[in-house]
Formats: C-alpha cells, sequence, structure tokens
C-alpha cells in the first residue's frame, strides 16, 4: 500500500456500520476509527437501554455501555493490526455530561490506565442511535 493511500478496515467482529463508512482508516503507521458506540454486532440491541414500542429512550445504564463501547473499540483496533496499548488521541460525546461523566471517567481511568492517549471529552445533543457515548479513536499501528 502507498505510504499517502488511506485503506479502509472492515473488522467483521465489530458491530457494523449504521452509514456507509468503514470502521477504520489505516494511513502509514496511523489509524484512524470511525465513531464507535456500545452497540452488540449483529443486532440493533444497546446493552442497558430501555426503549418503548415507539423505539423512544425510556432509561439507560452508562455503565453497560461504557463496558460495550470500550470492548468494540478494543476489536476494530486487533482486527486491524494494532492494539489497545497504541491508542494515541481519543474523543469522547457523552449526551449528558453531568449524569455520566462521573461513571465514565471511573471506568475510563480503569480501562486506560496503562496506555493513557491524549482524551477530550464533549457533550453532545444527541447521537445517530440511542446511545449515551460515543468514542473517536486514533492508535499507531
Amino acid at each position: 500500500m502507498d505510504q499517502n493511500q488511506a485503506e479502509r478496515v472492515h473488522a467483521s467482529k465489530a458491530p457494523e456500520p449504521v452509514g456507509l463508512y468503514p470502521h477504520a482508516r489505516r494511513v502509514g503507521n496511523l489509524l484512524f476509527l470511525s465513531g464507535v458506540g456500545p452497540r452488540e454486532k449483529g443486532t440493533k440491541q444497546i446493552p442497558g437501554v430501555t426503549l418503548d414500542p415507539e423505539g423512544n429512550l425510556l432509561s439507560y445504564d452508562i455503565e453497560a455501555q461504557c463496558h460495550s463501547v470500550f470492548k468494540n473499540v478494543r476489536t476494530i483496533l486487533e482486527e486491524a493490526g494494532s492494539a489497545w496499548e497504541n491508542l494515541v488521541d481519543v474523543t469522547v460525546f457523552l449526551t449528558n455530561m453531568k449524569a455520566d461523566f462521573p461513571t465514565y471517567n471511573r471506568l475510563y481511568a480503569e480501562y486506560f490506565q496503562d496506555c493513557q492517549p491524549c482524551r477530550t471529552t464533549v457533550e453532545v445533543n444527541a447521537l445517530p442511535t440511542p446511545i449515551a457515548i460515543e468514542l473517536k479513536c486514533i492508535a499507531t499501528i
């Protein structure tokens, strides 16, 4: 592959993207992940989320979503030839900073204790599916 070309990565073990985009793009020794949420592969199920019959959010468990999104990121990294320890930058999107930041921050500290990538956490009004957290990551290969 030409050093300047961006190779698309489709991770067979990760949840399917919700739009027309790859799980990641590899450019040289960098891997750029698309936004990763907590959905489970092969289903629209989101750990810890309860929806009403019309699909409106009734409740969610941010801890369950954090564990799931971190697992999904790890899966994509490993299938792309990288590793959790190779993360260099993480942008985190939360839909409710005030309520969810303490739990997310505690779990983040457990998962990222050793690799400690740069981090930015922002609150957004909504995400494309009824999720409360999404990660955008850059790693080395």
